[in-house]
Parts: structure tokens; C-alpha cells; sequence
């Protein structure tokens, strides 16, 4: 699909899907950012995986984001964490819309921002946060979610099949929002999807 066509159509499911919010009930506010390029002819996104040495999540695939600094909304912290992770300055004008709240297990409220950056400019990945990019085609993403409980949950956890292996919630839920809203205009809740039990720990 052309450039001009996809941003259309993703700016105009965004702007028509009901956004959810959630209520902190006392976790920490965050962003994730879904950054829109181009490469090759071909649109698509950036996962990271997370450095070793942190001390939180290290070595698991995520969105570029994290925690808001004082005084930040959701949009202004996902730009900052995009440059920050792998060195892209976008401004503001680049945001096309957000997805829903994801309350994590980990204590946070995640909202996941929806930005255009157009041809891919050149990454400098931050490898204190970063050990490694992948490029997620958005044909990829395509995919059929699995479905799997986790134990001392009622709720089953959400997977995709990505990049050899499985993607799990929270990325894995915003993603399939994404997809199912932004790409196939189907309004989507994943709020209620849970996470691995790893993500409780």
C-alpha cells in the first residue's frame, strides 16, 4: 500500500477507536511507542531486546518506551524513549493516535502511542538499553494470536508467533490491538489478556 494511503488509513482508525484508559490504582504511568517506517519499499516497526544488564525485563523483546517523567504525557514520553533507545528524533506532529491502556503485572499502566517516521532514518541503538533491533515487517504481524492459561490466572495469556519463537503480553497484546484496529479497523479490547507468569515475578 502506498505511504500516503497507509497513514491515511491508520490516522482515521485511530481517530474512530474509542480509546480505554485505565485507572493507575496505585502503578506507575508508561509509554510504549508503535513507530511506523519505511524500508525497502515495505512498512513496518521496531522491537527492542532489552540489554542484560538491566535490572528489569533484560533480554526481552518490547516496544521502544518506559516509565513517564515527571510533568510528561504519554506521547511526549514515548518520542523521548524512542530517541533515547535508538536515537530517532520525531516531534510531535509524527503521532497519528494512541491504543488502549495496558495495566502490566509488572506495576505499570502502559499506553501505547501510534507515530509515522517515514523512511527509516539511521538507527543508533543506546546499548545500555539496547542489545538488539528487529525490524517487524507490518505483513508480519498478520499472524493468528495463541491463547494459553497461566497458572494462578483465569484469564489465558496472549502469544504471537514472531521472529522464530513466541511474543508475549504486554507487547504481544498491543500489537494485536494495533493490528486488529489500526491495520484491519476491527475495534479490539486486550486490556483483559494476561501475561506469562514470568511478568508477575
Amino acid at each position: 500500500m502506498p505511504a500516503g494511503q497507509l497513514h491515511r488509513r491508520i490516522s482515521e482508525a485511530l481517530a474512530s477507536f474509542p480509546r480505554r484508559a485505565a485507572d493507575p490504582d496505585g502503578r506507575k504511568p508508561a509509554a510504549v511507542l508503535i513507530a511506523i517506517a519505511e524500508s525497502a519499499g515495505e512498512h513496518g516497526i521496531w522491537l527492542t531486546e532489552r540489554a542484560p544488564s538491566l535490572r528489569a525485563h533484560a533480554g526481552q523483546l518490547a516496544l521502544p518506551g518506559g516509565k513517564l517523567d515527571p510533568g510528561e504525557d504519554p506521547q511526549t514520553a514515548a518520542l523521548r524513549e524512542l530517541h533515547e533507545e535508538l536515537g530517532i528524533l520525531l516531534p510531535h506532529s509524527a503521532i497519528l493516535g494512541l491504543l488502549d491502556d495496558y495495566p502490566t503485572r509488572s506495576g505499570y499502566v502502559m499506553t501505547p502511542v501510534v507515530a509515522w517516521v517515514g523512511e527509516t532514518p539511521p538507527l543508533s541503538p543506546n546499548p545500555a538499553e539496547v542489545a538488539e533491533v528487529h525490524w517487524i515487517p507490518l505483513t508480519d504481524l498478520d499472524v493468528d494470536p495463541q491463547f494459553v492459561p497461566v497458572p494462578g490466572s483465569d484469564r489465558p495469556a496472549i502469544q504471537l508467533p514472531l521472529l522464530g519463537g513466541h511474543l508475549h503480553a504486554p507487547t504481544a497484546a498491543i500489537l494485536h490491538q494495533f493490528r486488529e484496529v489500526a491495520l484491519r479497523h476491527r475495534p479490539t479490547r486486550v486490556a483483559h489478556m494476561e501475561q506469562p507468569r514470568f511478568a508477575w515475578e
